[in-house]
């Protein structure tokens, strides 16, 4: 067993000193780089040396330029030690930890690649489906993502899934069976306009058919995590929620929060002054007593809060048309080689 294990490790090596010479000829014609591979990772360290030499593989078998990103999403392992033992590689290390989609954010704006491919960290996306989604993109679409048709997780994590599918197919009809795999390939500018925060990296497919680009979908390879633990938890379910809920709201009212507030608003006051009158009218021609009655308080208190609403609704609006972008992590240092 002790030679079998020594072999291994001998033909391992072997390989990857193989693969990093055939980048070093790919990438000696001084080109910028084609495709960028995109991959976060929180507390990986056993998954990353084995995971990058798999991307180098695939990544050579394209026959194109390309460059690998890893961003460290301020682990407290040996995560950033072992990253910085691989060639070729950036990496973006992070001030604090953020989540997977600022991680993804960063990646995206640091790409360099007209072809974006990202990936998890952990493992269980197999870059050899990477070609496969290439060809799907080839074919028109300009994002096409992975779908986990026999995913290695657990019966609650499924469950969980089908839960959100259901919820997404109401509220944001992404038209994709598998918003939660990272495995995706995009065109570059496909991306260009999208910031990530929270859980939001789910919700891309959304995002960008709302956007008009053209979202497909491929079956791809889902295998069980071998090393370390998932970060997935009833947290990140809640926060996903949110974000989707979020997502709905932007879709409608992005532009003119102003619409939804403000009609909103002109309802309550229009019932408030219609209840108001009614109670006048039955005050002044039929003897109604309001001395002791709690309804004109509960008209005046409908007016202004339609009022408050409306007004709610034209600050929005200011606010939207004055913000500015928000980064919502920041990048320690970027570290090349």
């Amino acid at each position: 067993m002790k030679v079998s294990s020594r072999t291994n490790v001998s033909d391992h090596s072997f390989l990857y000193k193989l693969n990093l010479n055939l980048h070093k000829k790919i990438m000696s014609k001084s080109q910028p780089p084609f495709y960028s591979f995109i991959i976060p990772v929180f507390n990986e360290a056993g998954n990353v040396a084995k995971l990058h030499a798999e991307i180098l593989a695939t990544g050579n078998s394209l026959k194109k330029p390309f460059e690998i990103i890893f961003i460290n999403d301020c682990s407290n392992d040996e995560t950033l030690k072992e990253l910085r033992q691989l060639k070729p590689i950036t990496i973006l290390n992070f001030r604090r930890n953020s989540g997977q989609s600022a991680s993804l954010d960063a990646g995206f704006k640091q790409a360099k690649g007209k072809i974006l491919i990202s990936l998890d960290g952990d493992g269980q996306n197999d870059p050899a489906d990477v070609p496969k989604l290439l060809k799907k993109l080839d074919q028109g679409y300009d994002v096409v993502c992975g779908w986990r048709h026999k995913r290695q997780d657990s019966s609650w994590r499924k469950f969980i899934s089908l839960g959100a599918r259901v919820l997404r197919s109401q509220l944001v009809s992404d038209g994709v069976h598998d918003a939660g795999c990272t495995l995706r390939v995009y065109k570059q500018e496909a991306m260009a306009d999208i910031d990530l925060y929270g859980e939001m990296h789910r919700m891309i497919p959304a995002l960008l058919r709302w956007s008009g680009f053209k979202v497909g979908e491929e079956r791809v390879n889902h295998r069980a995590r071998t090393v370390g633990y998932s970060k997935y938890n009833w947290k990140r379910t809640f926060k996903g929620f949110l974000d989707m809920l979020d997502v709905w709201f932007w879709r409608k009212y992005e532009a003119r929060p102003l619409h939804l507030f403000g009609t909103v608003g002109l309802l309550a006051c229009g019932i408030s002054f219609s209840f108001g009158l009614f109670l006048g009218i039955r005050r002044l021609f039929f003897g109604y007593s309001l001395v002791n009655s709690i309804w004109p308080l509960v008209a005046i208190t409908g007016f202004i809060t339609g009022i408050q609403l409306l007004v709610f609704g034209l600050l929005a609006n200011l606010i939207i048309k004055t913000q500015e972008k928000h980064q919502y992590y920041q990048v320690k240092e970027v570290i090349e080689q």
